[in-house]
């Protein structure tokens, strides 16, 4: 058997044209909404700090009888994980319908 093989690098910080570079953007796109969620509430906990302890304004603050920073890491952060996934699955959808070169259409 004689196969054409294609020979395919896929670089992260250098890709491709087309597809790959819009994957790449939306990637980046949600692992900057994840860290800065993630990261930016504790530094934002850390500035706020009243005391050495790390006692502030969101421990005072309740939210359903809890501390916010605790309803924040808790609740929160999980359903903003939840959220991101949707999105870059919407996103990656609409991304792989626009650079579909062969459309199924048995569906419609």
């Amino acid at each position: 058997m004689n196969r054409h093989e294609e020979n395919y690098t896929v670089n992260l910080f250098n890709p491709k044209q087309g597809y790959m570079r819009g994957e790449v953007v939306i990637i980046l796109a949600i692992l900057v909404g994840w860290g800065v969620m993630n990261f930016g509430f504790q530094a934002v906990l850390w500035l706020l700090a009243e005391n050495p302890l790390g006692e502030g304004i969101f421990t005072r603050l309740t939210f359903f009888n809890l501390p916010y920073h605790f309803w924040f890491t808790a609740q929160f952060l999980p359903l903003w994980f939840i959220i991101l996934c949707v999105i870059f699955n919407i996103y990656l959808d609409r991304l792989t319908e626009r650079h579909s070169r062969r459309r199924d259409r048995t569906y419609e």
